[in-house]
């Protein structure tokens, strides 16, 4: 009985495994007037919302998130749609297929990528930043954080703090690296819509494990940055 037991716990555990590897990448739903995104890198995921015809963004919300059986388990750190959702547990019955995830009483996701090219795929932090003294300040984020979170193809970035469940800002859509360069095509920019459609040209290189990410902000502002995955910082 005793081996019957772990026999099946450990096939429920791969199955598990098996779910949460096949939803890796990027999934996208609705029209393009109600298009929702969602980007699913190791534990984490976050879906944009927004309207691609006349760029105008809509919402927000994401997190950490594990399958159990059939059931999509999710913990928000952020939501602009629902705020008070941010911190609670949630569970949603869910079927996955190879390029469809179908969320019952939800939508039906199709796959955009799975996860590749992916050179930066990932959840990542910024954890440094280049000081007028040229040398970069480096911090720990806290409650307080700014996440960029890429697919093979897509990337999203938000900044929110997951305690006073305050949200600052996001932007998203798809990206390339190429020879050293990070390149990105905005879709959605909940502070700015007349910057979609703009690309934006960066350098990005690895340091022990970080991201180096250097060039202009949509404004034509100067940044260097450092971002970190957030599986080495435990966050």
């Amino acid at each position: 009985m005793k081996t019957l037991l772990i026999f099946l716990f450990t096939g429920l555990i791969q199955i598990c495994l098996q779910a949460q590897n096949s939803m890796q990448g990027a999934w996208q739903s609705g029209p393009e007037e109600n298009r929702s995104v969602m980007i699913v890198a190791g534990k984490f995921f976050s879906v944009a919302v927004y309207n691609l015809k006349d760029k105008t963004y809509t919402g927000t919300y994401g997190g950490t998130w594990r399958v159990e059986n059939d059931q999509f388990v999710e913990v928000q750190e952020f939501n602009t749609l629902k705020p008070d959702l941010i911190g609670t547990e949630q569970k949603t019955s869910i079927k996955i297929q190879k390029d469809k995830i179908s969320f019952k009483g939800g939508a039906d996701y199709l796959r955009i990528d799975d996860g590749t090219p992916g050179e930066l795929a990932g959840a990542w932090l910024i954890t440094g930043r280049m000081g007028n003294d040229g040398n970069i300040r480096r911090s720990t984020p806290g409650a307080r954080k700014t996440m960029k979170i890429l697919s093979g193809t897509r990337f999203q970035w938000i900044a929110y703090n997951n305690e006073t469940k305050e949200f600052f800002g996001t932007g998203g859509g798809t990206y390339t690296t190429v020879g050293g360069k990070y390149t990105e095509t905005i879709e959605v920019f909940s502070r700015d819509n007349s910057r979609v459609g703009a690309n934006l040209e960066f350098n990005y290189s690895f340091l022990e494990g970080d991201w180096r990410h250097s060039g202009k902000s949509s404004k034509g502002d100067p940044i260097d940055e450092v971002w970190t995955k957030r599986e080495k910082l435990g966050l």
